[in-house]
């Protein structure tokens, strides 16, 4: 009975979206329309961003790197700011789940050992913040953004000049929040046992490099799956069970519901009208409530203007716990951390979260509407 209560709360996203996906399917029978609904291109780019990642996590080799640089820290606020900062920086490429899911650890194992775990809600708010806006800058770096550059066949330097300002005001954001944190000596000592792998680090980085250029429509995406699928299977078999595959379930299941929406013609009629009034702010809010990822799916049928879509579904994704997945990642962990303080948790969540969301939304307003 616990396995089935774990398994439930463990995919308990990917059930609730196909339980919805089937819902829809009861007002639009199933057809040959709904192959119609896939977007093989991005499922297939997410999964080898997702495979190669796997195949990194491995080996180690981003724990090494940033805990080679947290440790030479001397005081409680530079220790924060650099944990947070690996993590805006690895969402880029990790993407914000894997990113939190690599550094959260090494946040709370440095507050631990050197008995500032006072911090650690701040802390994990703040790789919370750095994941979901750090991932912003790239198309890879949020799985939103994959499927948005994708389905709207984003030039790379648009896409770039529509995320710099956002993801810039994010930094700074999350540098003023961290600078409010005491300087406390501290001493930190490394007692991890991983091993560099030079050879395979290179030769995962040049895979991974074969699947962004996929991802960039460099050459055809079938391509990058089947070489880089098979080098993987070469190198590290165990990767491909790393792979998120509920998340590409859940995928499938949000191109499902927005494709059946989008046959629906009272619902239709009800998102083209919100969505023509201002896709910012409809589609901020959208995600408070179902999430960034679905959002960008669903309300990606209804907008033209993708520009506010992209930002509205990366800014979005600060502010509820359910505004995106990476944040009930963060929860869990610190629920494992530290059981007894969740609602001082929630409540310093809320508020960081609302924070940023009213900054950034009020920020792009201005820049879409006002000037």
């Amino acid at each position: 009975m616990s396995t089935i209560t774990h398994f439930l709360k463990s995919h308990a996203v990917v059930l609730i979206a196909w339980i919805i996906a089937a819902i829809t399917a009861v007002f639009v029978p199933i057809d040959g329309e709904y192959l119609k609904y896939f977007d093989f291109a991005t499922l297939a780019c997410l999964f080898l961003t997702l495979l190669v990642v796997g195949a990194f996590s491995g080996i180690k080799t981003f724990e090494i790197i940033s805990r080679k640089i947290v440790l030479k820290l001397k005081n409680t606020r530079r220790l924060i700011i650099a944990v947070v900062f690996v993590t805006y920086v690895g969402s880029m490429i990790l993407a914000n789940d894997m990113a939190l899911i690599t550094f959260l650890p090494l946040g709370w194992l440095c507050l631990k050992k050197s008995g500032k775990t006072r911090y650690t809600a701040f802390t994990f708010i703040m790789q919370n913040a750095a994941a979901n806006l750090g991932g912003m800058l790239t198309p890879f770096g949020n799985p939103q953004n994959l499927y948005l550059f994708s389905y709207y066949a984003v030039s790379a330097g648009e896409f770039l000049k529509i995320m710099f300002p956002p993801f810039i005001l994010s930094l700074v954001l999350i540098i003023v929040c961290c600078l409010f944190v005491k300087r406390e000596p501290l001493e930190l000592t490394d007692e991890q046992t991983y091993v560099f792998r030079p050879v395979r680090t290179v030769i995962y980085s040049a895979l991974f490099i074969i699947s962004v250029l996929a991802v960039f429509r460099v050459f055809p995406w079938y391509f990058a799956l089947a070489g880089v699928s098979a080098a993987i299977l070469i190198a590290d078999y165990k990767a491909f069970a790393k792979v998120s595959y509920s998340l590409l379930l859940t995928f499938c299941a949000f191109f499902i519901i927005s494709g059946n929406v989008a046959r629906i013609e009272a619902v239709k009629n009800v998102l083209e009208k919100l969505t023509a009034r201002n896709t910012l702010i409809f589609a901020t809010l959208s995600c408070q409530f179902i999430s960034n990822v679905p959002t960008a799916v669903l309300l990606s049928r209804f907008v033209s203007g993708y520009a506010e879509l992209i930002v509205a579904v990366n800014i979005g994704g600060v502010g509820t716990l359910v505004a995106s997945l990476a944040s009930l990642i963060t929860f869990g962990k610190y629920r494992e951390a530290e059981p007894d303080r969740t609602r001082f948790y929630l409540g310093l969540f809320s508020a960081i979260n609302f924070g940023f969301l009213a900054v950034l939304t009020g920020f792009e307003f201005i820049l879409f509407y006002l000037i």
